[in-house]
């Protein structure tokens, strides 16, 4: 018994997943419950660093030696990072709900005012009505359950980290991108008002191998606003041929 009890989590692959702004392993529960039979899940930690290097390498520090990769949304930049630094270190690579694109002139004065702003009294309690908006589909914005959580995620995390992730640089990962040559998953909300889905598109005409998977009625929360659809595409992912 012990014997098959081993070979079966030697056969799990290693999982590294990346969360987005303001997000911890709450936006993963789903996918960490309903991937833990094939996957060894690890969620890497993207709060502590206001850098894309610095950030990139403490992931990379407490990473198995070799994984899938999956990044969401700021975490498909350090995903990207990865790809630049340490590719011999990723098997399989997933971007959800994700951008290659660099910030414009626009967005990074943009970021930099929000961050003036987190800081000022009284001020920042996560995301509040306007951000959430955006962040998951209209037709679930009267999902109590769902709007809770992602306020008290984001409200959890605090200005503090939202000024550091906000510092990230976000640089253009599309010359990376063309030269991956392994299996990709890039998933997309239908509705993703960040990184709506021609980027997505974008992404996936870069990577030979990469399959596109759209979620219909979803917005940029696509792990936690459609758990199912999201798991069973990764899950889809992470056995198809290497």
């Amino acid at each position: 018994m012990q014997t098959a009890v081993a070979a079966a989590d030697t056969a799990r692959i290693p999982l590294l997943l990346l969360p987005g702004l303001l997000n911890d392993a709450t936006l993963w529960r789903a996918q960490l419950a309903a991937l833990a039979d094939i996957a060894d899940c690890q969620v890497g930690d993207l709060t502590r660093h206001d850098t894309l290097q610095a950030t990139t390498e403490a992931v990379l520090a407490h990473a198995p030696p070799r994984f899938a990769l999956a990044g969401f949304s700021l975490g498909g930049y350090i995903a990207q990072h990865i790809l630049r630094i340490a590719p011999e270190r990723v098997l399989r690579l997933a971007l959800l709900d994700t951008s290659c694109r660099p910030d414009s002139p626009e967005r990074a004065a943009q970021r930099l005012a929000q961050q003036h702003s987190a800081r000022l009294p009284g001020i920042f309690h996560g995301f509040g009505d306007k951000l959430m908006r955006s962040y998951i589909d209209a037709s679930r914005l009267q999902d109590h359950a769902l709007v809770d959580s992602v306020r008290a995620m984001t409200t959890r995390l605090g200005a503090e980290v939202f000024v550091r992730q906000s510092r990230i640089e976000r640089v253009d990962g599309s010359q990376v991108l063309r030269q991956w040559r392994g299996p990709a998953l890039v998933l997309c909300g239908q509705n993703d008002a960040i990184t709506p889905l021609p980027v997505s598109r974008q992404i996936a005409a870069l990577m030979p191998q990469a399959t596109l998977v759209v979620i219909a009625h979803c917005g940029h929360l696509a792990p936690l606003e459609k758990p199912q659809q999201v798991t069973a595409a990764m899950r889809e992912w992470l056995s198809a041929p290497g």
